[in-house]
C-alpha cells in the first residue's frame, strides 16, 4: 500500500492577518451603512410623507433673526442642551418679559392622547427640564381657561417612540391630524380637545406662545423633523365644551 503526502501551503502570518483585517473593514462599514440609513430614512421619510402636509408660518423678520442667531449669535450650536425648555426659541425672553404672571391651581397635570398611546403623561408647570415631564410654557393659560395652553415635549427618531419615556415622547407627534382627541386632567377637572390644526415654525416665530383671549385653546411643541432641531412642529386644538 503506498502513502500520499500532502503537503499544506504556508500562509504567512502578515497574509492572514491583511485577510481578517479586509473582512472586518467590510463588516464594519456594512454597519455603519445601515446605522446611517436608520437615521437618514425616518427624516427623509417624514420630510416626503408628511412635513409637505404641513403649513409652514414664516415671519419675514423671524427669519432674519434666526439667520442672525444661527451664522453670528450661536457659533457652538451643536452644544445647545435642547432638553431645557429655555433653548427651544430664540429671544424668547420677550414674549415672558411682556406676558402677566398666572396663578396656577397645582404644580403638575396629565394629558393623554389616545391615538398615540400617550396616557397620563405628567405635565409639570414651571419647570425647565424636558428630560422628566412634558413642561407648560410660562405664564401661558391653564388648561380649561380662556387662552392658550402651551406644551413643550422632546423628541427624538421615530423608531426609538417610547411613551412612558419623556425624551421619546412627543417622537409620534406628527401623525395627529385634525379632529383627534386630546385630554387633560387638571386640578380634579378633565378637559377634551381637539386637534385643529398642524403646521411648523422656525425657532424664532415666537407667536406660538402667545395669548388668544377669543377661546380655549392648547398648543403642542416638539422639534421637526423628528431627531433633529431645524424647526418646531405645532399641533393646535380647541376645546370642546
Amino acid at each position: 500500500m503506498g502513502f500520499v503526502y500532502i503537503k499544506k501551503e504556508y500562509s504567512p502570518p502578515k497574509l492572514i492577518a491583511l485577510i481578517y483585517k479586509k473582512y472586518f473593514a467590510i463588516i464594519f462599514f456594512a454597519i455603519g451603512i445601515i446605522l446611517l440609513s436608520s437615521a437618514i430614512f425616518p427624516i427623509l421619510s417624514y420630510q416626503l410623507k408628511y412635513s409637505n402636509r404641513f403649513n409652514r408660518i414664516i415671519d419675514p423678520v423671524s427669519s432674519n433673526l434666526y439667520i442672525e442667531h444661527n451664522v453670528l449669535g450661536d457659533k457652538n450650536q451643536s452644544g445647545i442642551d435642547y432638553t431645557q425648555l429655555s433653548n427651544w426659541f430664540v429671544n424668547s425672553e420677550k414674549i415672558l418679559k411682556s406676558s402677566v404672571d398666572v396663578n396656577y391651581s397645582v404644580s403638575h397635570y396629565y394629558l393623554t392622547i389616545p391615538k398615540l398611546k400617550i396616557d397620563k403623561a405628567d405635565v409639570i408647570i414651571n419647570s425647565q427640564d424636558l428630560k422628566k415631564s412634558l413642561v407648560q410654557y410660562p405664564k401661558t393659560a391653564p388648561p380649561g381657561q380662556s387662552g392658550n395652553t402651551v406644551i413643550i415635549g422632546h423628541s427624538v427618531l421615530p423608531q426609538f417612540f417610547n411613551p412612558k419615556y419623556y425624551m421619546t415622547i412627543f417622537s409620534t407627534l406628527f401623525k395627529l391630524k385634525e379632529g383627534d382627541d386630546i385630554v387633560i386632567d387638571y386640578d380634579n377637572n378633565q378637559y377634551r380637545y381637539l386637534v385643529d390644526e398642524i403646521f411648523e415654525v422656525k425657532p424664532t416665530e415666537l407667536s406660538v406662545l402667545e395669548q388668544q383671549f377669543d377661546g380655549k385653546y392648547l398648543t403642542l411643541i416638539t422639534c421637526s423633523p423628528p431627531g433633529t432641531y431645524l424647526r418646531r412642529l405645532v399641533i393646535k386644538a380647541k376645546i370642546v365644551e
